[in-house]
C-alpha cells in the first residue's frame, strides 16, 4: 500500500515535470528565439510609448530581441484577431486594451475573435484616465459650452476617436447620452491623426491619453475641459474631473494588459506575468508611466485576470447599450 503511494507520487512528479517542458516552448528554455509583440494602434500614441517600455524590459529579463509589430484598425480588432490565430507558444503576444477584451464585444455585431475563448490574459499593466479635449478657437470653456454649442449646431458637434468602438468613442458617446445632446463621430485609426485633425479645427473634440494631450494643452493648441476618471491625475493635478466639471456620476477609464492565443501553455503564461508584474514594479518604469499620465498597475494573475475580463464585459457592456453604441459596427 505504501509503495503503492509512493508510484502514485512519483507519477505525479513525472506529469507535472513534462507539463513544464514538454511541447515546443517548455518555461524552462522560453524563449530561444525574438518574441513579437504585435500593437493594435500606429506609432507615436500612449499606448506606444508604454508598449517601447514594456519591450525594451522584457529584453532585458527574456534575453531575446522583443519585436514590435503594428497592426492598427477596427478598434484593435484587426490586432487581436490576428494574434487570436497565431501559434499558441509565446511568441505572438498583444498589447489589449479594455477596448480590445471588453467593450468591442457589444459594439460589434460580429467580432472576428472572442476575448475570453480566443485570447488569455498574461498581465495587467496600467490604467489610463482619458482626457476631455476641445480646439481652442472655439467658444467652449466647459461641459456645459459643449452642450449648448452642440444643441445650436446643425448636426451637432464632432468629435474624434480612435475608431468605432474605442475608449475614445464610447467615452464620448457616454457624454453624449449624459448630456442628451447631439455629437457626430468622426472615426480615425488612431489617436494621432485624430488630434492632429482636433488641433487642425477640422474636428471639435475628443477624448484621449494624457500623454498625448496635456502638453499640446499647455502649449495652447489645445484646451484641455477635465479628465475621464473620479480622480485628478498626477500628470495634471489641475484638471478637475468630469464629474465635477457638469457631468455628475462620469468614471471612465482604458485598462491595458499584455495576452497571449489562449492555448499558450501556462508556463509561459506565468514566466511573463512575473517578468512584467517586475517590470511595472520597478520604481523608474512607474515614474515613466506616471509622466505620461498612466496609472501602472501591477499584477493579476492569469486566471484573475480572465475572471476580470468576464466581469468588464458584462460591466461595459451595459454603458454601450445606454450610450446607445451596441452593435453599431
Amino acid at each position: 500500500m505504501r509503495r503503492a503511494r509512493l508510484l502514485v507520487a512519483l507519477l505525479a512528479a513525472v506529469i507535472a515535470v513534462e507539463a513544464v517542458t514538454s511541447g515546443p516552448a517548455g518555461a524552462q528554455d522560453y524563449p530561444v528565439r525574438p518574441v513579437t509583440l504585435v500593437m493594435p494602434y500606429p506609432p507615436g500614441g500612449g499606448t506606444d510609448f508604454v508598449g517601447r517600455l514594456l519591450a525594451q524590459r522584457l529584453e532585458q529579463k527574456l534575453g531575446q530581441t522583443v519585436v514590435l509589430e503594428y497592426r492598427p484598425g477596427a478598434a484593435s480588432a484587426i490586432a487581436a484577431t490576428y494574434v487570436s490565430r497565431q501559434p499558441a507558444d509565446g511568441y505572438t503576444i498583444l498589447y489589449a486594451t479594455s477596448t480590445t477584451m471588453a467593450i468591442n464585444v457589444s459594439v460589434h455585431k460580429k467580432l472576428n475573435y472572442d476575448p475570453t475563448r480566443d485570447l488569455a490574459p498574461i498581465a495587467m499593466v496600467a490604467v489610463s484616465p482619458f482626457v476631455l479635449v476641445v480646439n481652442p478657437s472655439l467658444p467652449i470653456h466647459s461641459v456645459a459650452d459643449i452642450a449648448r454649442l452642440a444643441r445650436s449646431t446643425p448636426g451637432g458637434l464632432s468629435y474624434a476617436s480612435n475608431g468605432p468602438g474605442g475608449a475614445a468613442h464610447l467615452f464620448a458617446e457616454l457624454m453624449r447620452s449624459m448630456l442628451d445632446v447631439p455629437l457626430t463621430h468622426v472615426p480615425y485609426k488612431g489617436n494621432a491623426p485624430a488630434l492632429n485633425d482636433v488641433v487642425a479645427g477640422h474636428v471639435a473634440l475628443m477624448f484621449v491619453d494624457p500623454s498625448s494631450a496635456i502638453q499640446l494643452a499647455r502649449e495652447g493648441r489645445l484646451r484641455a475641459l477635465g479628465v475621464s476618471t473620479a480622480k485628478r491625475v498626477s500628470i495634471a493635478p489641475e484638471l478637475v474631473p468630469l464629474a465635477e466639471a457638469g457631468l455628475p456620476g462620469y468614471d471612465a477609464a482604458s485598462w491595458h494588459m499584455l495576452v497571449a492565443p489562449a492555448a499558450t501553455p501556462r508556463p509561459i503564461l506565468h514566466r511573463l506575468n512575473a517578468e512584467l508584474t517586475a517590470i511595472v514594479h520597478d520604481a523608474a518604469v512607474g515614474a515613466e508611466l506616471s509622466k505620461r499620465g498612466f496609472v501602472p498597475t501591477p499584477g493579476g494573475s492569469p486566471d484573475g485576470l480572465a475572471d476580470f475580463v468576464r466581469a468588464e464585459i458584462e460591466r461595459w457592456g451595459k454603458v454601450v447599450r445606454q450610450a446607445g453604441a451596441a452593435g453599431i459596427e
